[in-house]
Order: structure tokens, then sequence, then C-alpha cells
């Protein structure tokens, strides 16, 4: 359903995404995660053909991004945080306005979100909250019953309560949809994402189940004998944000390999690690990449 082969797109000769490839699998809820400004958003319009990529493929429904054209998007929901409503509308004729646009729209599945996301119909758009008019553009993102959704930034700035709602009515509503989601927000992604890929800068640093990203990142904490620790030249590149304070030593080990730690530190009076959340792995990361700059800057 969604795919791109060494994508790049450039704004002023400045890479937003650079030779970016991913495959995102069919019925999978991918979680495409990343700091403001690493290309989540130039991912998703260039998939549906309001930008043009400089080089490389992206394809949507098999179909490459150039050539999306009505027949593809009435089979693509998406909702943005940005997204733009005619506010002058209320929502009822705002749903029915849509209706016209995808001839598989379905008044019982519109009636069914209506229900689950408690709407106010007679309102105008104008007149709700942020997280309320989230609400009426995901509901008309579903009700025709799309083949794949984009979601970009679905949770920002909402409190728990609505993205609650919106999380467990995308759950329910969209079983068997492809969705990729991007977002830099981990409070619901842990509980219902199968996949998680990380952006930074344009560039894929992985790409995986998450079950098998929350297996191999571990927090690890090691205890010594003798005198204080220096962190040595030959530390492994996968072993970040080392820390020490006299004979402790921490670490997040995003390659997890509990004989490699003892290999490491022979002779260890304690080695502790635990597994780490989709936010803590997150942080370690953006942190992790942070300092890499500031190394760079300063060399």
């Amino acid at each position: 359903m969604i795919r791109t082969d060494r994508l790049t797109k450039k704004f002023r000769k400045v890479p937003a995404l650079a030779e970016l490839t991913l495959e995102v699998p069919d019925g999978a809820i991918y979680a495409l995660l990343g700091p403001n400004g690493a290309g989540k958003t130039t991912l998703l319009k260039t998939l549906l053909n309001i930008w043009q990529p400089d080089s490389g493929r992206a394809s949507l429904l098999g179909v490459d991004s150039r050539r999306i054209g009505p027949a593809e998007l009435q089979q693509v929901g998406y909702v943005s945080e940005n997204q733009d409503l005619p506010d002058w509308m209320r929502v009822d004729d705002y749903l029915a306005y849509c209706r016209y646009f995808y001839p598989q729209w379905s008044d019982e599945a519109e009636a069914s979100l209506v229900r689950l996301l408690r709407l106010p119909l007679d309102r105008p758009l104008n007149e709700l909250s942020r997280g309320v008019r989230l609400k009426a553009a995901l509901v008309s993102a579903l009700a025709y019953r799309p083949k794949v959704l984009l979601l970009d930034e679905p949770f920002s700035g909402l409190d728990v309560l609505v993205r609650d709602e919106i999380s467990e009515t995308i759950l329910a509503e969209a079983q068997g949809v492809t969705i990729l989601l991007a977002s830099h927000d981990l409070a619901d992604l842990e509980s219902f994402a199968s996949h998680v890929g990380y952006l930074h800068e344009g560039r894929m640093l992985f790409s995986e189940e998450m079950p098998a990203l929350t297996e191999r990142y571990r927090g690890v904490e090691v205890t010594l004998e003798g005198t204080e620790f220096q962190v040595p030249g030959d530390w492994p590149a996968h072993w970040l944000n080392p820390e020490h304070a006299q004979r402790v030593v921490r670490f997040t080990d995003s390659r997890f390999d509990a004989d490699r730690v003892r290999r490491y530190f022979p002779g260890a009076r304690d080695i502790r690690s635990e597994p780490l959340s989709l936010r803590k792995i997150f942080v370690e990361l953006t942190r992790s990449q942070r300092e890499e700059r500031h190394d760079l800057a300063h060399s």
C-alpha cells in the first residue's frame, strides 16, 4: 500500500527527505516518529502528490505518487493537525458536502463514527474546540472506508480524554486499513502501533515491528569494582548516552546483548538491564543525535 525507494525531496537545496526507503506492510498501523522538522509531513504530502519528489520513487496503493489522482484519493483518508475546514459550515453540512466526493461513502459508518466520537452535528465548525474539529475531520476521512489512512500529528496538543477517544475510534473503525501515523507525541502509540520507524533529518534510522524494537533497546546499569570509570575510546557506537558517577556506569544499549555487556565489563560487581518504553527510546535517540551534532560542530 505504501512504499518509497531512495525518495529525495529538497527545498532550496536543503534535503527534507534524503534517499528514504520505506515499506509499510498491508494492514499495519505504522508509527512514523521523529522530531519536528524530521521530514514526516513532507513524506505524507509527497505520497499524496501534493509535492513531487526530486529523485527516487514513492507509491501509494501501488501507484506512483506522481500519478495519484481522484480514483486513488477516493481510497485514501488524510487527517492533519493543521487541516483546513470550512469554518462557516455546521458539522452535518460539512459531512453532507464530503459525501458527494466519495461514491463508497457509508451512511452507516458515518452514523457510527458520529456516535462514537459524540460529534455535535448542529454546531458550526468555527465554534468547536481543536479536538472536536479533529474528530469531524476523522469522521470525514473514515466514513467512506478508505484502504489507506494517513495521519499527520493527530494527537498534537490534545488532552488525554480526546486522544483516547480518537485512538479507540481508529482501532474500532479502521480494521484492515493500512495506517501511516506521523507523530512526535508518543502518549498513545505504544499501545496500538504494530510497526515503528524513526526519521531524523530526512533519513530513516530504523524501521521494524514494535516488539522487535522494544526487545532490543535496554537501559543498562553497571556497578564496577575498583577505580572510577572513564569512557574508553573503543566504546561501542550502539551504546548510547553513557553516564558515569564514580563506579556506576549507565547507558542505553540499542542492540542489547547481555553476554557482550559482561565481556566488556569483566569483574563487574553488578549488571542490571531493563526494557525501555517507546517514549524513553525516542528520548534517548533524540538526545544521542543532538550530542552527535554537538560533537561534529566542535570537532
